[in-house]
């Protein structure tokens, strides 16, 4: 899988340009003869479980009853889709809040409308018959990471939260595409990961199960992947905007409620689609991350200041945000959900 991910993120950002309808006022009619507005949405990655709700929507017509005829596009990395939102290549985006961020911070016209995986995925990731089941249990151990990425660059933070020492974990620098190899192999002895990617993907490959050290049960939780436009589409066309936040949060809710015809759906939706098994493990996953203590009970996207602020100061202690803004800067309240 991920040396799929990462032949995909070689490609060149062009190639996003003329696999998007971009900024388009075209228009398409449905069956019943309803007129919608056509829509891109590029994701984070090539299409995997996190995903089943846009293609569950798009199937229960879900899109549709907003008015709107989605098209979903495979991404190249959460940082290109960011980049790719702000200057008008894809209407929406679907990408991490980190890459968001540090988007921001380098002064790309782009904003949320809403993060829907609000307790973070980021988890060592281990087959339980290496007893990883603390953070105190890493301690002597080798790690596989991506140096630079945001998992690396919070697994310090983590580690300091839990009383450990840089130290006494040896984080080896892999390319995202090794980890799980590295793993297998036994050359390290687990890999920061994301409990909802690479995890099932490890247990289906290594007929072992795996077990998760999550970050967001050890005292540091931030949020992640969400949606986003750039700021020429909420300038230009706020009312699609808010009609694509309220589609995409009742295609969530549904999703929740069916998730066996929700992951049925993708079939199909790419070529690099990971097993149905996997497919299903991942977005039962996903579905423990759609809220923080402050939004439990409401609707999927429906975001707080104070996790937004909480998250920027993660990332501003890690070092990605050099000049933290205002979370006003990186939220758009206005087109968001209402809580």
């Amino acid at each position: 899988m991920h040396a799929r991910r990462l032949l995909i993120g070689a490609v060149p950002l062009v190639l996003v340009v003329t696999a998007c309808g971009g900024n388009d006022a075209s228009t398409t009619t449905s069956d019943s003869g309803k007129k919608l507005d056509r829509v891109t949405l590029t994701l984070n990655w090539y299409p995997y479980g996190e995903h089943a709700p846009f293609y569950y929507g798009k199937q229960q017509k879900i899109f549709e009853k907003h008015g709107i005829d989605l098209d979903v596009r495979a991404g190249q990395g959460s940082q290109k889709t960011v980049q790719a939102t702000a200057a008008g290549q894809t209407d929406f985006g679907w990408a991490d809040t980190p890459a968001l961020l540090a988007g921001v911070d380098q002064g790309v016209k782009v904003k949320s409308l809403g993060v829907f995986l609000q307790t973070t995925p980021a988890s060592v990731q281990s087959f339980d018959a290496k007893g990883i089941a603390a953070p105190a249990d890493l301690k002597g151990r080798t790690i596989a990471g991506t140096a630079g990425d945001a998992l690396s660059k919070t697994f310090p933070i983590f580690l300091k939260k839990n009383g450990i020492g840089e130290s006494d974990v040896k984080v080896q620098n892999t390319d995202p595409a090794g980890k799980i190899a590295a793993v297998i192999s036994g050359k390290t002895d687990g890999l920061l990961g994301y409990a909802s990617d690479q995890g099932p993907t490890m247990q289906d490959k290594a007929k072992k199960p795996v077990s998760y050290l999550r970050f967001s049960e050890h005292g540091l939780n931030f949020y992640s992947n969400g949606l986003l436009a750039g700021q020429k589409i909420l300038a230009a066309k706020p009312e699609l905007a808010r009609r694509m936040v309220q589609a995409v949060s009742e295609a969530w809710a549904a999703a929740a409620k069916e998730p066996g015809p929700a992951v049925a759906a993708m079939e199909g939706a790419s070529e690099q689609l990971p097993p149905k098994a996997v497919l299903s493990e991942q977005f039962a996953t996903t579905l423990t991350l759609l809220h923080t203590e402050a939004t439990e009970g409401k609707a999927p996207g429906v975001n707080t200041e104070a996790d937004w602020q909480q998250t920027i100061d993660v990332f501003a202690e890690a070092g990605m945000v050099a000049s933290p803004k205002d979370v006003a800067d990186y939220w758009d309240a206005k087109t968001a959900l209402k809580g």
